[in-house]
């Protein structure tokens, strides 16, 4: 599938709590990879299933807490992280904040608060590991921007905001881009998305060299691309050839991701 669903970890010590929170993340639109209330369940389902932000409590059973369980998982792969506990005195936070979290929220906590640490601990997750260039943020550097319009890139996904979630997309089941107007047309092997940026934008804000101008209006995975001439190009999309006309003025530098001989 090109769209997914983002997968969240919950580690928690109690059952209630966890089932609670878990059942409202999946109404939101959320899927809850797994939930653990200790350090060997939480590393064994962060290592077997693609997690993208851990929940997790400080208090959980076993040796380890949860701000030495946090450490164990980010030494396998680094995603956002925000701590819910009840534990709030100096010696915890900080701690806590030896192991950079996105959020930390006290108990009682709510599923508004929660709901919107997710979407900030992403934000923010992203915006930092965006590449950067000439001393400056990368293209998806400008917070306000990207914020606004609701796509962020981390590795080779990108979320774009729907509703009160971001819809994971693989970066390469992206077939092409269509300019409609002030809309993008994203257009992937089994989805459309309507996006209200210019195509241009998009572009600067997508880090993924296979995806190219072909035409004022459209940009293609080249990945994709199934044949061409001087005129257009076909693409397979669901089984079906979608022609996509290529811009005299983007000819020569589309011509350039060839090696001809």
């Amino acid at each position: 599938m090109a769209t997914k669903k983002i997968n969240i970890l919950i580690v928690e010590d109690e059952a209630i709590v966890a089932l609670d929170l878990s059942k409202g993340l999946e109404k939101d639109g959320y899927e809850v990879a797994g939930i653990a209330d200790n350090a060997a369940e939480a590393l064994e389902i962060f290592c077997s299933r693609e997690i993208d932000i851990v929940l997790m409590d400080v208090n959980i059973i076993g040796e380890k807490d949860g701000i030495e369980t946090a450490a164990e998982l980010l030494k396998f792969r680094p995603v956002p992280l925000i701590y819910l506990t009840a534990f709030t005195d100096a010696d915890t936070i900080i701690r806590a904040k030896n192991t950079y979290p996105s959020a930390f929220l006290a108990k009682p906590y709510n599923l508004t608060n929660v709901r919107i640490a997710i979407e900030l601990a992403i934000s923010n997750f992203a915006i930092a590991r965006q590449p950067e260039s000439d001393g400056k943020p990368g293209v998806a550097g400008d917070k306000d921007n990207l914020l606004q319009e609701t796509i962020l890139q981390m590795n080779d996904n990108i979320f774009v905001k729907n509703n009160y979630t971001f819809i994971k997309i693989l970066l390469s089941d992206i077939v092409y881009l269509e300019a409609e107007n002030n809309y993008v047309q994203f257009v992937t092997t089994d989805k459309k998305l309507l996006l209200r940026l210019s195509l241009g934008q998009l572009l600067e804000k997508i880090n993924y060299k296979p995806l190219v101008r072909i035409h004022r209006s459209f940009a293609v995975n080249i990945n994709a691309i199934q044949s061409f001439t001087e005129q257009d190009l076909l693409v397979n999309k669901n089984g079906s050839p979608v022609s996509l006309p290529i811009g005299r003025s983007f000819k020569e530098s589309f011509l350039k991701n060839f090696n001809f001989r």
